[in-house]
């Protein structure tokens, strides 16, 4: 990309075919795998108009990115390194602010909206404990810190870096598929 622009997507994708195990008893591996390709399709599409950063070290998500003209990025091993590299890259590019969303939401709805704010802005899982949609400015010393607990880990740390902060529920990105409850949702 030529020049500055505000707002970029990061998007960690580890693989199609290796997520979602703990619907394993709900559904086959042939269906978690397409699963898994639907929900990051329908993500990518509510990216829509920003430019997309997929973070992905596997070949067929690389394919899967490039093909909805996604810039790619090497995944370097971990959730929070994924979002660290992908933040990155977007910034290298020129973006001031990046949105960093999981792959697994439901039914997403257009997000650009996420990333209109100064400091940090959080749309927590539907539970309050994880955090499924981020945007924050790009030259900050914001440490990752994804996992169970995410939310309360990710405010404290806006905290500790003075940014200001912003949390949003919203039902449409609040609701991520990691159980098999989680299906109803679709």
């Amino acid at each position: 990309m030529d020049g500055a622009f505000d707002v970029a997507v990061v998007v960690p994708i580890r693989s199609f075919r290796l997520g979602k195990g703990r619907l394993a008893g709900a559904l086959s591996d042939q269906e978690r795998a397409a699963l898994s390709r639907l929900l990051a399709g329908r993500v990518l599409e509510n990216a829509a108009p920003l430019p997309i950063y997929v973070v992905t070290g596997d070949n067929e998500v690389r394919v899967f990115a490039a093909e909805r003209g996604a810039t790619v990025v090497d995944d370097p091993g971990s959730l929070n390194g994924a979002a660290r590299d992908g933040m990155a890259a977007a910034a290298a590019d020129g973006a001031r602010q990046v949105i960093i969303v999981h792959a697994d939401i439901a039914r997403p709805t257009p997000f650009a909206w996420v990333g209109d704010a100064d400091g940090v802005t959080i749309v927590p899982d539907r539970h309050g404990g994880g955090t499924n949609v981020m945007s924050l400015p790009v030259d900050t010393s914001f440490e990752f810190a994804y996992g169970e607990g995410s939310f309360a880990r990710h405010v404290d740390e806006a905290a500790r870096c003075g940014l200001s902060l912003r949390v949003v529920t919203d039902d449409a990105l609040g609701w991520d598929v990691d159980e098999p409850d989680d299906l109803a949702g679709l």
